[in-house]
């Protein structure tokens, strides 16, 4: 079988290690991939985006299968092209990737089929979102309507810095085209939680919970980035909260999304709070997590590729998918200055043997020397019987992989200790 996977960062890596574990796979591309990539997938230089020459590549080498991880790909409709020239993916079709790739119509869909989320107003005009606002207090969250690379979430603790993040988007064009809408919604309290999800459009199968870190700092502070590490599980995720989300959230979303006639397989991720009043949805991603899929995969007991196969195929009630009851976490280590502008080029060195996995991110190949190329550039992952060993063998192995200019949390799981450590 030759399967290609689409995307070029830690999530894609993760991917592609643990389709490895599949004997029937005898090729693997990683199209773009990065330079770190390279011992596991052969690396194909066609951008993400880039739907006609991906196509082309696929009918041309004759692939079996292929993995659209990226948001972009998969709103654009890359799915939907790759199944028109006979090659079988798993990711949603361009219909059901709206989920994410537009916030409002998400928000909408919940409203609609009544899945618990946050109140909004959705706005198209600058003037009537500023005024909206006199009308409300802080904080409160002003979201982006596209796709932002994860940063088009603002937290605004002041009303001006509200109706600022609102020109910014709206007036100034800070996220393009993404920005021209934009959706006011009430800020809500509790845990997060992150759960990803398969299904093949009848049934849904939740993976591992896990708890992100969003903010570039330790104790929650700076800025809002694609996620800084991560932990799994969510001890804030218990069982009863587990079967509240299923009848509540997850089946009535493939069930709402089933109505609209537009049909969801692949991965879903939901972003959920757990507040005072229950779970609700915070966001909803058309795909896996990025670094949430550094700790949940490695978990994963089952074998990827088919269950992959089975929720392309709507035969997912077939597969008894089984995690490990193990926890995990994922330090990503970043270069200083990230999620603004930061120095590329250092060279990556390994000094010992890992005792886990280092999924690299944004990282090239350059007269054989691995070198820095993007603002997160390992996830470095280590797994242990208890949470606390799990976190402190992830910040044990990043002390084996340097470059300079390396940044990371130093507080990545405190929370989630804390919390187990009350429960």
């Amino acid at each position: 079988m030759k399967v290609m996977v689409i995307g070029g960062g830690g999530r894609e890596h993760a991917i592609i290690k643990k389709l490895k574990e599949n004997k029937t796979i005898t090729t693997l591309y990683a199209v773009p991939g990065n330079g770190g990539m390279a011992n596991d997938a052969t690396l194909v230089p066609i951008g993400a985006k880039d739907l006609d020459k991906i196509c082309e590549f696929a009918v041309n080498e004759k692939i079996d299968f292929a993995v659209v991880a990226p948001d972009d790909p998969l709103v654009l409709g890359l799915v939907d092209r790759l199944n028109e020239v006979g090659v079988e993916c798993f990711g949603p079709t361009k219909d059901a990737a709206i989920i994410e790739g537009s916030k409002a119509f998400s928000k909408n869909l919940m409203k609609k089929y009544g899945i618990p989320t946050a109140t909004y107003e959705t706005f198209t005009d600058m003037e009537k979102a500023l005024a909206y606002l006199d009308t409300q207090s802080a904080p409160i969250v002003i979201k982006a309507d596209g796709l932002a690379l994860g940063k088009g979430v603002i937290i605004a603790e002041t009303i001006k810095d509200a109706k600022d993040a609102v020109i910014e988007m709206m007036q100034n064009g800070k996220f393009g085209a993404s920005g021209n809408t934009v959706v006011i919604e009430e800020f809500l309290q509790g845990p997060e939680v992150s759960v990803l999800a398969f299904t093949d459009g009848n049934i849904v199968v939740p993976m591992v919970s896990s708890m992100d870190h969003k903010r570039a700092k330790d104790n929650d502070q700076g800025l809002n980035t694609g996620g800084m590490g991560t932990i799994a599980p969510n001890p804030c995720y218990t069982k009863e909260i587990a079967e509240v989300c299923m009848k509540t959230i997850f089946k009535p979303t493939i069930d709402a999304m089933n109505s609209e006639n537009r049909t969801f397989k692949g991965c879903l991720y939901f972003g959920l709070m757990l507040t005072k009043n229950g779970p609700k949805v915070i966001e909803y991603n058309c795909r896996f997590g990025d670094p949430e899929t550094q700790v949940v995969l490695p978990l994963m007991e089952s074998d990827l590729f088919t269950v992959m196969q089975k929720t392309a195929r709507g035969t997912l009630k077939e597969e008894d998918v089984k995690f490990s009851n193990k926890s995990a976490c994922c330090v990503i280590m970043a270069s200083n200055g990230y999620p603004e502008s930061y120095e590329k080029g250092f060279e990556i060195v390994q000094t010992g043997e890992v005792d886990g996995e280092v999924y690299v991110a944004g990282a090239i190949l350059k007269d054989g020397k691995l070198l820095t190329n993007g603002g997160r550039v390992l996830g470095v992952t280590a797994i242990g019987d208890t949470l606390k060993e799990s976190i402190e063998k992830a910040y044990e192995q990043t002390k084996k992989v340097t470059f300079a200019n390396a940044y990371y949390r130093n507080d990545i799981g405190a929370k989630a200790l804390k919390i187990a450590e009350e429960m």
